[in-house]
């Protein structure tokens, strides 16, 4: 009390300055508010009408673009759908709030709230922006399709028509970077004592971090369409880009690749990146194996519904062959088509799809080890200099960007082909599922009919067995009696150059060493020889030099190589009972012996009767025709200008008819 009564009271000059301070400091502090009160009802209401515009673009305006394919609808509009159902939450939320100063506490928090969802979303729209702005420019060399966009945007937008499109699909990207200068705003003209201070300073770093994710999420996108383009170039091109940068890059991957084989470097390891590769390929792996077994049962079953059984003449008419007849017919033109053609729909197209969608990732992860081996060069530049040059910098993001990017999206990837595939292995288990009750269905209704349908499964097996039994024994002694009366095997006509082949052959080999081409062979292989139908080799050995016996090495006279076993048969060389005419010469007689009449002294002919060993069919006047085994008698072994290949002779004793007439020993 004495210290209080002790101190001097404040000059009326010292009173009037606090005043003054105290003024200034209440006016500055209400201007702050109302800037913040300003700036917090331009973000709502600016949020408001960007909503009601984005639901405008994507209901009115995608809707009346009906001219447009829907494949470009979807890359122009992007994920905007994704985009209009997290803002309007966060508008809705907004709105909840009872006065200013409620709405300005809760800013801070809703943006915290809802930063995952937007940078998930706005990073997925902005990353395909580039692409819906290329597309939307082409359809500016379009008149017709432009006119159209032109009136739909007059019509619903009508201050967006000089830009058209263009001005809203940027909307997003706009609004996404206008919210921490939004922020920011509100956050400079709100106290540091003001308990919304905190939230809102969060809030704003926040939001700064998720434009800066969308940037680099961008980023990658444009590098991994740079290297995930396929190109189909012919050699020419190729040869074309080599260049002198291009021979030094590849040059030095492979001299890092080299080093790292041989020790000298260290090999940078990523277990998370190998894992997911590892798992990557097996996908890949089963995805290309299933697609090759299904596209191989599809072959079978084409070639199986070309078989018709039901068009087949049995030659027993009505009963049970005609229900069998209706049954495979009904499921060939019904059932089998129908299980054909679901799985073309339902299992190979998605497969191909699918096997489609993994060259994208293989490449990438291909460039992806390129752009590690640059890495890894750059680094140990780096280490040792302590600098590097802005291309080697830019050698180190492109690869931290390809490898993030890969690292991110790989799993989801994986994932997502798993399912896929999972899904097609349902569906083809389905159909064959259907198919086994729908065949079961129609053979139950079927078989009912027929005459055994009641006997019971013991006596129908025996009746099987029995039958079977009966048309074996049936089938057996029609065999034997065939090959009582099977004829001589012909061999086929051989041409004079043949012919000497043969007898060159021979003077080598064992006729049983001699075989005949059934049919043309085209050699491909190491040592694979092309023969044509009827050629004659000798077999040198019946394998090839790993032992498979289905090669075998022959020798044609001229070369030696390996032909197909299954296409050889064994060449019959017909024997001579007498030297009456050349041993070995391959032409088409058998040369019989016969007795000459002694008192026969006014004609004279050679005493040989042949036996035509193939068919032959006369070309001209002067040639006749003979049927394989018909006899003939040679007058002369030769025509009259001395050609041993021609033969004068008669048949069936009619020499007036035949005289002079020349046949032809051999094809």
């Amino acid at each position: 009390m004495a210290s209080y009564l002790e101190s001097e009271p404040p000059s009326p000059g010292e009173s009037s300055g606090d005043e003054s301070q105290g003024v200034e400091a209440t006016r500055i502090c209400e201007k702050m508010k109302l800037n913040q009160r300003l700036a917090a009802k331009e973000l709502v209401n600016t949020e408001a009408k960007y909503v009601h515009n984005l639901q405008l673009c994507a209901s009115d305006i995608r809707s009346h673009l009906h001219e447009l394919p829907q494949g470009d609808l979807d890359v122009i509009f992007s994920n905007i759908d994704d985009i209009i159902k997290v803002n309007s939450r966060f508008l809705k939320d907004l709105e909840k709030a009872g006065s200013e100063e409620e709405q300005i506490s809760l800013l801070g928090n809703l943006f915290l709230e809802f930063q995952e969802e937007m940078e998930n979303t706005y990073k997925v729209y902005c990353a395909c922006y580039n692409q819906a702005l290329a597309l939307v420019e082409t359809y500016r060399k379009v008149p017709k399709l432009q006119k159209v966009i032109h009136d739909v945007i007059t019509a619903l937008v009508p201050q967006a028509c000089a830009s058209g499109l263009s001005f809203l699909l940027v909307m997003p990207v706009q609004r996404v970077t206008r919210y921490p200068l939004l922020l920011q705003k509100i956050l400079e003209n709100t106290p540091p004592d003001d308990e919304a201070y905190e939230a809102l300073q969060r809030a704003t770093r926040a939001m700064q971090e998720v434009n800066s994710n969308i940037n680099e999420y961008k980023r990658q996108k444009e590098i991994a369409t740079k290297y995930n383009k396929l190109e189909h170039l012919t050699v020419r091109e190729r040869l074309a880009r080599i260049n002198t940068h291009s021979i030094s890059k590849k040059t030095l991957r492979l001299s890092q690749l080299f080093k790292q084989e041989a020790g000298i470097v260290t090999r940078t390891e990523d277990r998370e990146f190998d894992d997911l590769e590892e798992k990557f390929h097996w996908v890949a792996l089963c995805v290309n194996e299933l697609k090759s077994n299904v596209a191989a049962y599809l072959d079978h079953l084409e070639t199986f519904l070309r078989i018709k059984p039901y068009e087949c003449d049995l030659e027993m008419e009505g009963g049970a062959v005609q229900q069998y007849c209706c049954f495979t017919r009904d499921l060939h033109l019904l059932v089998f088509l129908e299980f054909k053609q679901r799985l073309e729909r339902l299992v190979y197209h998605p497969l191909h799809h699918l096997s489609k969608a993994l060259l994208g990732p293989q490449n990438l992860i291909k460039k992806r080890l390129d752009k590690l081996l640059d890495f890894e060069r750059t680094e140990e530049k780096l280490a040792e200099m302590g600098s590097m040059t802005y291309e080697e910098e830019a050698i180190r993001h492109t690869y931290q960007a390809l490898n993030s990017l890969l690292v991110s999206e790989l799993p989801q990837f994986n994932q997502v082909a798993i399912q896929w595939l999972g899904q097609i292995l349902n569906t083809l288990m389905a159909l064959q599922r259907d198919l086994a009750q729908q065949v079961l269905q129609r053979a139950e209704r079927e078989l009912g009919q027929l005459p055994h349908s009641h006997v019971s499964d013991f006596d129908f097996r025996k009746l099987i067995e029995d039958t079977l039994d009966k048309t074996s024994a049936q089938l057996q002694s029609f065999c034997q009696n065939f090959q009582k009366v099977l004829p001589v095997p012909v061999r086929q006509p051989l041409q004079p150059a043949a012919e000497r082949q043969v007898q060159a052959l021979m003077s080598k080999y064992s006729p049983s060493k001699l075989y005949q081409v059934t049919s043309n062979i085209s050699g491909s292989g190491n040592l694979a020889l092309t023969l044509q139908k009827g050629q004659i080799v000798a077999v040198l050995q019946d394998r090839d030099i790993k032992g498979n016996t289905s090669r075998w090495l022959v020798d044609t006279g001229g070369y030696r190589g390996y032909v197909p076993a299954g296409k050889l048969e064994p060449y019959q060389v017909v024997p001579h009972d007498k030297p009456s005419m050349q041993s070995g010469s391959g032409d088409g007689f058998k040369f019989l012996p016969v007795e000459t009449p002694r008192s026969s002294t006014h004609v004279a002919m050679p005493v040989f009767q042949v036996v035509a060993a193939y068919p032959f069919v006369a070309r001209s006047n002067y040639e006749v025709s003979l049927q394989a085994g018909q006899s003939v008698t040679v007058l002369e072994r030769q025509d009259k200008k001395g050609n041993p290949e021609w033969s004068l002779v008669e048949v069936n004793g009619q020499r007036d008819a035949f005289k002079n007439i020349i046949l032809r020993r051999g094809p």
